[in-house]
């Protein structure tokens, strides 16, 4: 470890310390740095520090990654444990966490069984922090008032990207942009995620500065998923907005819903019509038959992946351990389908370290499903799945009654946003890269938050627990009670 570490350890003690102080003794700040934590997820890679990192390995992730963002999520998570807003639980177990830590347990069990160690161990602290994010998510949120924060965060996000998009577009030249995210396609499933939120947001009982707000975060979201060109990200953008808006706005006529309609009808058009050229030029590249059924020797088109995926599983039951997929595919396998790839083992020496950035080694899988498989093998495939069916499950409860309270229709954006991320995860393995990641897990959280609101109203909590009363007789907190 360099000096560099040791200073940033010590500078990560005392921010924390420091924003859990801060967080406690003020709701208005905690709720602040609940905003700035939503909003700076997409740029958390820019703030953070690597601990024993080896940047040179081609996986998922290659360090153990602490970001200023962590700091804000274990500062908030704090504060609303030891000093809650509202009376009531301070503490409930959040739905899904569970499962996650299940997987975790089978992550712990793959990295011990599997050579080298070093790789798994940097992806598990990465699924340790999707737990913390899932906590903060559902001890911070208890009212509408919170739910307000969590919009502003998305709109300020989509809205950063955007403009790093356009920039990227007019002055960079790029002809698909990635925004803060380094990738198109990364920058895509940040959108197809977020986006069904922003679009219940809309169409929920908030304030009318809120909804447009919301409404304009979408417009942006639209407008930078098509300077991305993502073949697949663009269909399941329309697929999960359109699914989101379908079940939040009432089906009754009105003409001011008509011209509202039409108007959107001309904006997509428009946007069609300014990417229509590049957009076909990316779905001409490769047809399906090129991409996954072409078993040419040295074509890298996702089939391979699935190949792999196959060949390692029917070789190692359990996979070639947590995060190795690089390594043994580099190694192994690569060769088997016609690829020349360096061999990790062969790096000791300072110089080896600075010339393996110029090294071809294999990619993560192009699939998330087959990323897991080749990597945990068929339980640990088995297990993940589970932990989506639950996600799903949780999710899907909002799909009942149709009601235009936030905590019922944000329920539902996060529920569409799931299955954004789950069918663009069938070709890409962006769900662990950590923007992603962060977002996703804290929308889980805030979502474990609203099931347990929705499955304990407070009058079944009694009178000595009712849910979201303050803990102080404060008129603008009595108000915000008032509101649930």
């Amino acid at each position: 470890m360099e000096i560099k570490h040791l200073v940033a350890a010590a500078l990560i003690v005392l921010l924390t310390g420091a924003g859990v102080m801060v967080a406690s003794f003020s709701p208005r700040v905690r709720a602040f740095l609940f905003f700035l934590l939503v909003a700076g997820a997409v740029v958390t890679e820019r703030m953070d520090v690597n601990f024993f990192s080896r940047a040179w390995y081609r996986g998922t992730t290659d360090g153990f990654e602490i970001s200023l963002i962590d700091i804000l999520a274990v500062s908030v998570l704090a504060a609303s444990l030891l000093v809650p807003r509202y009376r009531g639980p301070r503490w409930f177990w959040p739905a899904s966490l569970a499962f996650v830590g299940i997987y975790f347990l089978y992550g712990c069990f793959s990295v011990l069984i599997s050579e080298p160690r070093i790789y798994g161990l940097f992806e598990l602290s990465k699924i340790v922090r999707g737990m913390i994010y899932i906590l903060v998510g559902a001890a911070f949120v208890r009212t509408r008032r919170e739910l307000r924060w969590l919009v502003l965060g998305l709109v300020a996000a989509v809205c950063l990207e955007g403009a790093l998009g356009m920039k990227q577009r007019i002055f960079g030249g790029m002809d698909r942009v990635a925004g803060s995210l380094d990738h198109a396609n990364s920058l895509s499933m940040y959108l197809c995620l977020v986006a069904p939120v922003l679009a219940a947001a809309a169409g929920a009982d908030f304030p009318p500065w809120l909804r447009r707000l919301s409404l304009a975060g979408l417009a942006v979201a639209a407008g930078t998923m098509m300077l991305t060109l993502s073949r697949a990200g663009i269909p399941i953008f329309a697929l999960v907005v359109l699914g989101t808006a379908g079940w939040c706005v009432s089906w009754r006529i009105t003409l001011k819903k008509i011209a509202f309609g039409l108007l959107l009808l001309a904006a997509a058009g428009l946007l069609l019509r300014a990417s229509w050229k590049p957009l076909m030029a990316r779905y001409g590249e490769a047809t399906l038959q090129q991409e996954y059924f072409d078993d040419e020797v040295g074509n890298e088109g996702r089939g391979v992946y699935l190949r792999w995926a196959r060949m390692i599983a029917t070789d190692h039951f359990f996979g070639l351990g947590l995060n190795n997929w690089s390594y043994g595919v580099s190694k192994t396998y690569g060769a088997k389908e016609g690829f020349v790839y360096g061999d990790y083992d062969r790096i000791h020496s300072l110089a080896e370290r600075l010339a393996a950035s110029e090294t071809n080694f294999a990619a993560p899988a192009h699939s998330l499903g087959a990323l897991t498989l080749g990597e945990l093998g068929w339980p640990g495939l088995a297990l993940f799945s589970l932990v989506w069916l639950r996600w799903f499950q949780t999710g899907a409860t909002f799909l009942r009654r149709r009601i235009s309270d936030p905590r019922r229709l944000l329920g539902v954006g996060i529920f569409f946003g799931t299955c954004g991320i789950f069918l663009q995860s069938l070709t890409e393995w962006t769900f662990r890269h950590a923007p992603i990641f962060i977002t996703f897990h804290l929308l889980i959280g805030v979502l474990a938050a609203l099931y347990y609101a929705k499955n304990h109203p407070p009058e079944s909590a009694g009178a000595k627990s009712v849910k979201m009363e303050p803990a102080r007789p404060r008129p603008e907190v009595a108000l915000a009670a008032m509101e649930v």
